[in-house]
C-alpha cells in the first residue's frame, strides 16, 4: 500500500532530477517571486545595485514563469544556515503562502544548507542565481554539443545539493553486485548514478573537443587570423556578428540569445579575410561549471590572434560588466599582454544628442585599442575594421625573397599564406617578391625560404 506524497515531497522528486523537470511538471506558468538580497557588506552603488536587479528581473522573465512580485530586501550580515535573518525567512514565509507561491528565486549564490533550510523554513522551492541561469542555458542551447555541455554543468551544480533535505532520499533499499549493497540508501544511489553521468558527459565532450582539433588544424593551415567578439550577455555581439558577416545569427533582445559558436569569413578594408566567431555571452557571478563545461566551445576565444570585447556602453553598469567579462577571459587563461584586445563600445546610437561627447568610459584592461560602434545602423564599423587590420599587421614582418621558376608550389604557398606585396619582374630563372608574414606561419615561412631571403 502507497501512502500519497506531501507537496514538500513530490517538489523534492522533481528537483532531484533537476529544475528543467519541476519546470515540464507543470502546465501552467509557475507562480514565482523574486528576491534581490541588497547585501551591504558588498558596498555597490545604488545604481550598481539597481541595474543587478534589472539584470535579475529580466533572466526571470526569459523563461516560462508567472512573475508575482520582485522585492528588494536588505541584508546586513549573511546568515550561514539561512542567509536571511530569522525574522525575514518567517516574513517570507507568510508572504509565500497567502499568494499561493510555487517558485522563489534569490540573486544570490546559496550554499546547499542555505537553500534546503529555506526551503524547509518556506514550503516553497528555491532557486539561486546559478539554478536560474542553469535553466535559461538549458532551454537556449540547441546543438548536441551545447546540450550536453549544459547537461554537464547542471549535473555537477546538483552534485553538490544532493543533502538530505527531502524524505524521498532517506529509503532504504536492497540490491547486490555493482547495483549497491544491501541498506543502501537511495541518495548514494543518486549520488552514484549522477558520477556515472557525468564521467560519460566528460568523455563524449572531450571526444568533441578533440573532433574539434581536428576540424580546426586545416583552418589553421590557411592564413586567415582568428578573431573572436566576447563581451556581456546582450552586450549587441550577435548584432555586430550578422553586420559583419551578412549572417543570420540570433540576435535577440534578450539575455542569453546565442550559446553555440558560430563562424564566418569576413573581408578587412584591404581585402585580407579573417574568421569572425560570436561567442556566449558572460554575465555575472557565472557558474564556474558553466565555464568550464563550455571550455571547448571558449577554445575560439583561448586561440584567437584578436578579441572584440563588446561593451554595452549605454548600460549604467557597463564598467561592472567589462571587468566581469575580463575576470572570465583570465579564468579562461586569456593574457591581455600576448592576445590583443580591442574594446568596441557598442549602442552608441542609445547615447542620445551629446552623448558620445560626454561619454566617460575607461579601458576594463589592457587593451590594444577601442572603437565606438553602433551595432544597429552601422556607425563606426569601417573604423572597426581598419583597427583590426591595423592590430593584426604589428606583428607581421615584411621579407623580399627569391622564387624559382622551377618552383611553381612555393610561389602557390606565398599567395596562400602571405600577403604579397608586390611581385618584381621575373628574370631568366626567378621572380622576386615582397611578402608580409604573420607570426602563425613565421615558421613555415622560414622552414621553405629561409635560403632565399634576400
Amino acid at each position: 500500500m502507497t501512502t500519497k506524497k506531501t507537496r514538500e515531497q513530490t517538489i523534492g522528486v522533481e528537483f532531484s532530477r533537476g529544475p528543467k523537470a519541476f519546470f515540464e511538471r507543470k502546465k501552467a506558468a509557475t507562480r514565482t517571486m523574486i528576491v534581490s538580497p541588497d547585501i551591504k557588506t558588498n558596498s555597490l552603488s545604488l545604481a550598481a545595485f539597481e541595474a543587478r536587479f534589472e539584470e535579475f528581473g529580466a533572466l526571470a522573465r526569459s523563461i516560462r514563469l508567472k512573475i508575482l512580485a520582485h522585492d528588494k530586501i536588505s541584508v546586513r550580515e549573511l546568515k550561514p544556515a539561512t542567509f536571511f535573518g530569522t525574522g525575514q525567512v518567517e516574513k517570507l514565509a507568510e508572504k509565500f503562502a497567502e499568494n499561493d507561491v510555487e517558485l522563489v528565486l534569490i540573486d544570490a549564490v546559496l550554499t546547499p544548507i542555505q537553500q534546503r533550510n529555506l526551503e524547509n523554513k518556506t514550503g516553497v522551492k528555491i532557486l539561486d542565481r546559478t539554478a536560474l541561469i542553469l535553466e535559461i542555458f538549458g532551454e537556449r542551447a540547441v546543438t548536441r554539443e551545447g546540450v550536453l555541455q549544459v547537461e554537464l554543468a547542471h549535473l555537477n551544480y546538483q552534485r553538490s545539493r544532493l543533502v538530505r533535505s527531502w524524505t524521498h532520499l532517506e529509503r532504504q533499499r536492497g540490491g547486490f553486485g555493482f547495483l549497491g549493497g544491501p541498506g543502501e540508501t537511495q541518495i548514494e544511489a543518486d549520488r552514484r548514478q549522477l558520477r556515472t553521468r557525468i564521467a560519460s558527459l566528460e568523455k563524449r565532450i572531450e571526444k568533441i573537443r578533440k573532433t574539434r582539433a581536428m576540424q580546426r588544424k586545416p583552418r589553421d593551415s590557411v592564413p586567415f587570423p582568428l578573431v573572436a567578439l566576447v563581451g556581456y550577455t546582450n552586450a549587441g555581439k550577435s548584432t555586430l556578428f550578422n553586420l559583419l558577416t551578412g549572417a543570420e545569427v540570433s540576435a535577440k533582445d534578450q539575455l542569453f540569445a546565442t550559446l553555440d559558436t558560430t563562424v564566418r569569413k569576413v573581408d578587412l578594408p584591404h581585402k585580407k579575410r579573417i574568421i569572425l566567431s560570436d561567442t556566449v555571452g558572460f554575465i555575472a557571478d557565472l557558474p564556474t561549471d558553466l565555464v568550464s563545461a563550455f571550455r571547448a566551445t571558449l577554445e575560439e576565444v583561448v586561440l584567437a590572434d584578436v578579441i572584440l570585447h563588446v561593451r554595452d556602453i549605454s548600460n549604467a553598469n557597463h564598467e561592472a560588466q567589462a571587468k566581469e567579462v575580463m575576470g572570465v577571459l583570465a579564468s579562461l587563461g586569456v593574457n591581455a599582454d600576448l592576445v590583443p584586445i580591442i574594446e568596441v563600445w557598442n549602442k552608441i546610437d542609445l547615447l542620445g544628442e551629446g552623448g558620445i561627447e560626454n561619454l566617460n568610459a575607461k579601458p576594463s584592461g589592457t587593451i590594444a585599442s577601442s572603437a565606438m560602434v553602433s551595432s544597429t545602423n552601422g556607425q563606426g564599423i569601417e573604423e572597426l575594421l581598419e583597427k583590426i587590420e591595423t592590430i593584426l599587421a604589428k606583428g607581421n614582418r615584411i621579407f623580399e625573397v627569391k622564387v624559382s621558376h622551377s618552383s611553381g608550389q612555393e610561389a602557390s604557398w606565398l599567395y596562400s599564406f602571405c600577403e604579397v606585396l608586390e611581385q618584381g619582374e621575373p628574370t631568366e630563372d626567378q621572380t622576386i617578391y615582397s611578402v608580409r608574414v604573420a607570426p602563425r606561419h613565421m615558421d613555415g615561412f622560414l622552414e621553405k625560404f629561409s635560403d632565399n631571403i634576400l
